[in-house]
């Protein structure tokens, strides 16, 4: 892999959306619960980061950590969802594959209030650890069937936890892939072969609050993201193209006492609506395609 530290040399495409806007926000709402690593349902170990790093020894069952995963699915979907429909904003979802399988009512909700359900693999799991390509692609192709048995469409874009393999972006084109979500380099989409690389952001996420140079409090997040939101309108009014990614999960912002952050940034991008394109990835995707 070469690395490419460059990028547009500060020399943007010349893109407006469709709406005539030069900021496009993409909503992101990762579905995991069910699919991360548990020793419970077979895996070899549990998951270790949650509300607390597990103490559970290595290799045995953690039915707490479990729990707290379920949360996601059992409560904060639902809270989260009419969010969603109040605001009017329709988000990207994250879904991994065995998440969609268990929880396919939650991922069926969602899906059908219109957003766009995207792979994040068959379980929360990095794929920079697949020893073969065809380990991978089996994955791959279960998670993908698990999606469209439950929302009655194939996914077209793709992010996994941590990183991809040296073979991913190959697999996923063979697929039908219209992007992958896993660059963390620029403001805007970038090609890479035929795939499109709509990058995807850490910082203005909600997996801050499980780390602890992250937020604590819930107006940490909306602070933060509309600090975010002010730099890039300034620059889109100055006739850059720009795109943010704002990142959130059901057992994190699902909780009541984090729930403001969801609700406020929705708020926000709501009050900017005229200002800004508030749009689903793929449509981020397609549109950015045609522009270019």
């Amino acid at each position: 892999m070469t690395r490419d530290l460059v990028g547009y040399g500060g020399k943007w495409p010349d893109v407006t959306w469709p709406n005539g806007a030069r900021l496009a926000v993409s909503v992101v709402v990762n579905v995991e619960e069910g699919a991360e690593q548990q020793v419970i349902d077979g895996d070899a170990t549990s998951e270790r980061m949650g509300e607390v790093i597990s103490v559970v020894p290595e290799g045995r069952p953690d039915p707490g950590q479990a729990q707290i995963f379920a949360y996601g699915t059992r409560a904060g979907a639902w809270r989260m969802a009419d969010a969603l429909r109040r605001h009017d904003i329709r988000a990207t979802l994250f879904a991994c594959g065995r998440a969609a399988e268990r929880s396919a009512p939650v991922l069926r909700m969602l899906a059908d209030d219109g957003h766009e359900v995207a792979c994040h693999g068959w379980l929360w799991r990095p794929h920079a650890d697949y020893d073969t390509p065809e380990a991978e692609g089996v994955d791959l192709d279960r998670a993908a069937d698990a999606i469209a048995t439950t929302v009655g469409r194939r996914p077209v874009g793709f992010f996994c936890r941590g990183a991809e393999s040296p073979w991913t972006r190959a697999l996923l084109s063979e697929r039908g892939y219209l992007y992958t979500s896993n660059g963390f380099d620029d403001d805007l989409p970038y090609r890479d072969g035929p795939l499109l690389v709509v990058p995807y952001a850490l910082d203005s996420n909600d997996m801050k609050f499980f780390h602890p140079n992250g937020f604590v409090r819930a107006r940490d997040m909306t602070d933060y993201v509309s600090d975010a939101l002010d730099v890039l309108e300034a620059e889109a009014a100055r006739g850059q193209a720009r795109m943010l990614n704002i990142g959130f999960h059901l057992r994190i912002v699902g909780r009541p006492g984090r729930f403001g952050a969801f609700d406020g940034v929705l708020a926000d991008l709501a009050a900017r609506r005229e200002r800004i394109w508030i749009a689903t990835r793929e449509d981020i995707a397609r549109a950015w395609i045609a522009a270019t």
